[in-house]
């Protein structure tokens, strides 16, 4: 038996009843299923539960120690128990610990964010016009989401760019729109062994014809910066008590200062440490662990195998991809921090895109399709194109996507029935600003660890990506012709290559 087996009256007691049923039996369901942290508002009145499923949640989530894993989480205790460390990600934006290794964590990234804006000064008064900025996973999601939700139309000064895909093609389109005299590179990762990072760093180094203008990021300085003679001004540390997909906060982040300005920078996280003053403040109570109670239900009660996020507005278009790393590379275990076989069901798929396009595209499996997808829909309030005519017919598609979902409609034509009972959770932004995105973000990692702890997991290694990476290189001798491959539809494939 596991500690979900509890929820399943109650979800025997709701199926079949609709958002449009479960609102009429509680009027004031809409407002008490919402709440709002500063600039982010959030409604659950569509999910699948009442308020006895709800307290029975909760209760789940006491009793499972919530409250008592943030503390450890804020006070830089070994969460990462299969590693031996700490993860301090909030640290790096915020002095909410007594803590003596929490105090430390934040006045070492405090410095090192004063290191980072002196860099930034003077890159924007240099004749640089463009920053090329290398990095894979954890060293490329975070920046590149919010360097791109947040970039002015035209930017003022400097123009940031990503490499990450291993793959050739990435660099020749980048490198082939950019002038070597105008550019500099921005090299970063957690180890310097990333194959990914050290083989574009090689295209960025050659291309440029000189290492004065490649600036490093790393947990590993010294290899850094012998890898690409980078003198030492121009290295920027990183810890190991930070996850890469974690880690947009630190000096990894030294690409979105770039791309939207250092203020700018420091305004994304003190939105993120707002959330974090949140959440620490009343864990039982706050956002992130209401979403993270809601996915628990959506997945271990309800048997959901996927997970939408849908975003309103184009300048999130990359949130989803962001978020694919951050949920399933944390919450993508089969096994307990005790190492025992997991009971039950652990992450669901993460997947999504940007509305109106999704509407156009997979919507027809979400209102009409065989699996129930819960989504969580994310829209900004308030624009800030001059375009007010779009802006309202984008919201209205927002909140009618909802609805129908949620709803559905009968017809006597059953290839127009619609089943409703879709269940979603409606995110709000009242701008999209820096501190609000800091805040969205702090909440999906919040909620993240909240479903580790009650799935008893650890949210913070990621040993899953590491086999394909070790075969890999493994076979680069076998496609160079120096070695055989010993599995036999490896040997086939690697002959139909080596063939052409």
């Amino acid at each position: 038996m596991n500690r979900f087996d509890a929820l399943v009256p109650h979800a025997t007691r709701l199926a079949g009843r609709k958002a449009t049923e479960l609102s009429a039996s509680a009027p004031a369901r809409a407002t008490a299923l919402s709440l709002r942290v500063g600039p982010v508002y959030a409604n659950f009145a569509r999910q699948g539960y009442d308020a006895q499923a709800l307290d029975a949640l909760e209760r789940i989530g006491r009793e499972g120690g919530l409250e008592q894993a943030f503390h450890r989480l804020f006070d830089g205790e070994t969460v990462n128990i299969t590693e031996g460390r700490a993860a301090l990600h909030t640290a790096l934006r915020g002095n909410l610990s007594k803590a003596a290794t929490a105090r430390e964590a934040f006045e070492t990234a405090a410095q090192v964010r004063q290191r980072m804006g002196e860099l930034v000064r003077q890159l924007e008064a240099s004749e640089v016009t463009d920053i090329v900025s290398v990095g894979i996973g954890g060293s490329d999601l975070g920046p590149r989401l919010v360097a791109d939700a947040l970039r002015d139309p035209v930017p003022a000064k400097l123009r940031v760019h990503f490499i990450s895909n291993v793959d050739g093609a990435a660099a020749q389109r980048t490198l082939a729109t950019l002038d070597p005299a105008k550019t500099a590179a921005v090299l970063i990762s957690k180890t310097f062994g990333t194959q990914e990072t050290l083989l574009n760093g090689k295209i960025l180094a050659e291309w440029l014809g000189s290492n004065e203008r490649i600036y490093a990021v790393s947990a590993n300085p010294e290899r850094a910066a012998k890898a690409f003679q980078i003198a030492p001004e121009r290295v920027l540390p990183m810890w190991d008590w930070v996850g890469g997909r974690y880690s947009l906060w630190s000096s990894v982040g030294f690409p979105i200062a770039l791309a939207i300005g250092f203020d700018r920078f420091q305004r994304l996280l003190d939105g993120a440490a707002a959330m974090d003053a949140h959440v620490i403040a009343d864990p039982m109570a706050s956002l992130p662990v209401r979403h993270a109670l809601t996915a628990v239900w959506n997945r271990n009660v309800l048997g959901h195998a996927a997970h939408g996020v849908m975003t309103y507005d184009q300048r999130l278009a990359l949130l989803p991809a962001y978020l694919q790393q951050l949920v399933m590379e944390s919450l993508g275990k089969s096994t307990t921090l005790e190492g025992a076989e997991v009971q039950g069901e652990t992450v669901p798929v993460w997947w999504g895109g940007a509305g109106t396009d999704v509407q156009h595209s997979f919507f027809q499996a979400l209102h009409q399709g065989t699996q129930i997808v819960p989504l969580d829909f994310v829209g900004v309030v308030r624009n800030d194109d001059p375009y007010s005519e779009n802006h309202v017919a984008l919201m209205s598609n927002l909140l009618a996507q909802s609805e129908a979902l949620a709803n559905g409609q009968s017809s006597d034509d059953p290839h127009r029935s619609y089943a409703g009972g879709r269940p979603s959770t409606m995110f709000l932004l009242d701008a999209l600003t820096p501190e609000s995105l800091g805040a969205l973000i702090a909440m999906y990692e919040h909620s993240v660890y909240a479903q580790s702890i009650l799935w008893g997991i650890n949210a913070f290694d990621q040993f899953g990506v590491e086999l394909g990476k070790q075969l890999a290189n493994n076979l680069l001798p076998a496609l160079k012709g120096e070695a055989q491959a010993e599995d036999p539809v490896t040997q086939a494939l690697l002959a139909e290559i080596r063939s052409r």
